[in-house]
Parts: C-alpha cells; structure tokens; sequence
C-alpha cells in the first residue's frame, strides 16, 4: 500500500464512519487507547501496533501504523527493531508483510 493510498484510506474510512456512525465509538476507543498515558505513543503504542499489523497480516494497518511511529518521532532503527519482533511472532508470513513497513519508513525517512 502506497503513501497516496494509505491517504485514500483515511478518506474513505471517514467517508464510511458518517454513513454508518455507530462505527464512532470504536474509533473513539481506539483514540483513547492510543493515547499518551503510561506508555509513550511513539516507542510503545505506534510500534506494538505496526508490530502486531505485520504479525497479522493487516495490509492497511501496516503504512497506517508505520507512518503514525515516525510522525511520533520513531527512527529506522526504532522501525527495524519492531519489524524483527514481528517476524519472531508471525513467522515467514510476517517476514514477508515486514518488507511493506521497510519500504514505508525508507521512504519517509530517506534512508
């Protein structure tokens, strides 16, 4: 999933939550969830959820969560550790969804 994309999907998921409006409480749960309280957005929460979307196999979470850990301040470093954990849970599935995350964090970071 491309950058341009990962945009489209934001759009179109506002678009979904005015039509359907119940899906608003699970939104506001997750903004909730991932806020700033014990653990840091940015080492913790955006990198267990990028960790946990290439474990899964969540195509769209992945560019999504990998974005959102380096507009928190998350490093290539930070990113490859993260994708090392993800390959120990999910195996050569995840191994392979890693790469989507790689390519999103090189091209952010230009590295």
């Amino acid at each position: 999933m491309s950058l341009s994309r990962l945009e489209e999907l934001r759009k179109e998921l506002g678009e979904l939550i005015n039509k359907a409006p119940e899906l608003a409480a699970f939104v506001e749960y997750v903004e909730k969830a991932e806020a700033t309280k014990t653990l840091d957005k940015k080492t913790t929460k955006e990198l267990m959820s990028l960790v946990i979307g290439i474990a899964i196999r969540c195509e769209p979470c992945i560019p999504w969560h990998c974005v959102e850990a380096i507009n928190a301040g998350a490093t290539m470093n930070e990113i490859l550790d993260a994708i090392k954990v993800a390959v120990c849970m999910g195996g050569g599935p995840a191994l392979a969804y890693s790469v989507k995350a790689y390519e999103i964090a090189k091209e952010i970071l230009k590295k």
